[in-house]
């Protein structure tokens, strides 16, 4: 708020340059916000998928968190009115390998009851199909 504050001063100064500069940096604060909103249900996402993948199974809670977990992602990622994306494919796709390394330690602690290490359970794990199904869930319905 302190930023709205100052933008508003500025701008009954008149002082144009000082302005756009603040809606730059509210600008970029709104978007890691963004991020880490995606980051963190890409984590829940991933997270499902590798229980999935190395336990040969799935069940009911872990269907519906992964779709809760796509539909979030692609609401967060949808610009209102200015239509489009925030994050563009690329980049949502480093946001999800960034979200990989926690979701494995989440994992670590759930599959088969918290049976394997992280380093054990990545042996178990092929992570670049685990993140290609987690892109093609969420881009699916939003390209």
């Amino acid at each position: 708020m302190e930023e709205l504050l100052e933008l508003k001063e500025k701008l009954i100064q008149g002082d144009i340059k000082g302005s756009l500069e603040i809606v730059e940096e509210l600008a970029e604060m709104g978007r890691k916000d963004i991020i880490k909103t995606i980051r963190s249900y890409a984590v829940i996402l991933l997270l499902h998928l590798i229980k999935q993948q190395v336990e040969h199974r799935s069940t009911r809670s872990w269907e519906v968190s992964i779709r809760n977990s796509v539909r979030e992602i692609q609401r967060e990622n949808k610009r209102r009115k200015a239509g489009g994306y925030y994050l563009s494919r690329e980049e949502l796709s480093e946001t999800v390998e960034e979200a990989y390394i926690n979701a494995m330690d989440e994992a670590s602690l759930e599959v088969e009851e918290g049976r394997y290490e992280v380093g054990e359970l990545e042996e178990k794990v092929n992570r670049a199909e685990i993140i290609d199904r987690a892109l093609g869930l969420i881009t699916a319905e939003s390209e």
